[in-house]
């Protein structure tokens, strides 16, 4: 027992040697190398404790051209349409995708049970991880939400009574869900998107310019056709910068 001991130990004494010689060896050009190139360190640490394998870092190869080239050519697509997002709409690579139905109508989310989710994920994109199986609008990087993206809004209003359709209907994330809502908003205030207003009925009032509110009001002075109705109309004069800022926001529907 003791004679087993003894080759046991003398086994773990001559293990932990062939260790620190390793160690030795491969200290000095971790130091040196571990900042500028971290892939070297491994490259050693692999050859030196297993001589016969050679590191899978080594395999790596260049890109093909042609992998090179498609992913090249999204980037110039994603670049190109951050600018003006309602141009993919009408780009052969949206016809060919989708055709003519909305981005969501194809979406079908991954869920457990036979028993839909009641409500969508809050978002699909969490720092740099994304999540299996995003949104309509998480999964194209090409659909941008944006106030003057009219096609785009229009595929989530419902077009018989106005109202957004819901995230359960179409699948879109809560995050991308108050972008929506916020950009039709935005939209239906510079008068790009329509709406319902309901209608008042203001047959019980008054017009009549016989009681007390209107009574003492002194008559219109007689203007000629090319006088204005306002003697201070003619001398106001719109701030340029306001000006600029209407021109820019209307020039992608302004011919």
């Amino acid at each position: 027992m003791a004679l087993h001991t003894f080759a046991v130990e003398k086994k773990m004494a001559a293990y932990i040697s062939g260790i620190g010689r390793i160690v030795s060896r491969v200290y000095p050009l971790l130091l040196q190398n571990i900042g500028p190139n971290k892939r070297l360190f491994v490259r050693l640490w692999t050859k030196d404790v297993f001589p016969c394998m050679q590191s899978s870092l080594s395999l790596c190869t260049a890109a093909s051209p042609e992998i090179q080239s498609v992913a090249d050519e999204s980037l110039e697509a994603s670049v190109r349409y951050k600018d003006r997002p309602w141009d993919y709409l009408e780009s052969e690579e949206y016809i060919e995708r989708y055709g003519t139905r909305p981005v969501w109508s194809d979406y079908r989310r991954n869920h457990k049970g036979g028993i839909p989710p009641q409500k969508t994920r809050k978002t699909c994109i969490r720092g740099d991880k994304i999540c299996g199986n995003p949104c309509p609008v998480c999964r194209d990087p090409n659909v941008i939400i944006h106030y003057q993206n009219v096609k785009l809004l229009q595929q989530f209003i419902s077009p018989y009574t106005g109202i957004v359709f819901e995230a359960t209907r179409t699948g879109v994330c809560q995050k991308q869900q108050k972008q929506l809502n916020k950009a039709i908003g935005e939209a239906r205030d510079y008068g790009l998107l329509s709406f319902h207003v309901p209608h008042v009925d203001f047959s019980g009032e008054d017009y009549s310019n016989s009681h007390d509110a209107v009574g003492l009001t002194t008559p219109p002075q007689m203007t000629n056709s090319s006088d204005s109705w306002y003697q201070w109309y003619d001398t106001i004069k719109p701030d340029e910068t306001e000006v600029a800022k209407v021109k820019k926001k209307y020039k992608a529907f302004l011919k």
